[in-house]
């Protein structure tokens, strides 16, 4: 195996070392340093997927780094913005409380029915992730909230189209692309979908 053919896992394993250093910089009060290295986690999230299929190296181990990268650097930011802008914090709780929501109840649905965290990267999930990057930093740099409110409740309506799917599903599948898709698999074989198959971080 070439040695690049490891890069898009390497990307997503970025995230979760990552994650400790994030807690520390916010800790230690250096909000410049936070947000150059959560800068660095999102856009390794951005570009992950993309090199997994540029460099035809999909895996079902590339998708769970993946979602286990995501799910962590989305639960710390929470934290580290609290010990950086509690003002903020405290004034935008019911949408980070709904972002906190939406990135837990689907995969604790998820675990119940199938004993594993789904990994689905969904159009709307991947679209309210890059809305929720740009909206995090116009929050804590210039504190404009309206972005984070619109991103958080797109995450909101995301989650429930996870959770439908999750419902829907009669076993458990990576990279699933819309709730439409799987309504779609009921009518079709699965030896003819050609999709739903683990496949790398397709986020």
């Amino acid at each position: 195996m070439p040695p690049w053919a490891n890069a898009p896992n390497l990307l997503s394993a970025f995230r979760l070392i990552a994650a400790p250093f994030l807690l520390y910089l916010a800790w230690t009060h250096r909000p410049d340093l936070f947000l150059a290295l959560l800068a660095l986690t999102l856009l390794s999230d951005a570009i992950d997927g993309f090199a997994a299929r540029r460099l035809h190296t999909t895996s079902e181990l590339g998708t769970r780094l993946d979602s286990w990268g995501d799910l962590v650097t989305y639960l710390v930011i929470p934290l580290c913005a609290w010990w950086l802008w509690p003002e903020i914090i405290r004034r935008e709780a019911g949408f980070v409380l709904l972002v906190l929501a939406a990135l837990v109840v689907p995969l604790l649905a998820g675990l119940l029915k199938f004993r594993q965290l789904t990994s689905y990267h969904t159009w709307s999930a991947k679209t309210a992730a890059v809305l929720m990057s740009v909206a995090i930093f116009l929050l804590f740099i210039a504190d404009i909230a309206w972005p984070f409110r619109c991103a958080a409740v797109l995450l909101g309506l995301s989650a429930c189209e996870e959770i439908a799917i999750t419902l829907r599903l009669p076993e458990l599948r990576s990279n699933v692309r819309s709730y439409w898709h799987v309504s779609r698999w009921n009518h079709r074989r699965p030896a003819d979908t050609g999709e739903g198959t683990g496949a790398h971080n397709d986020s």
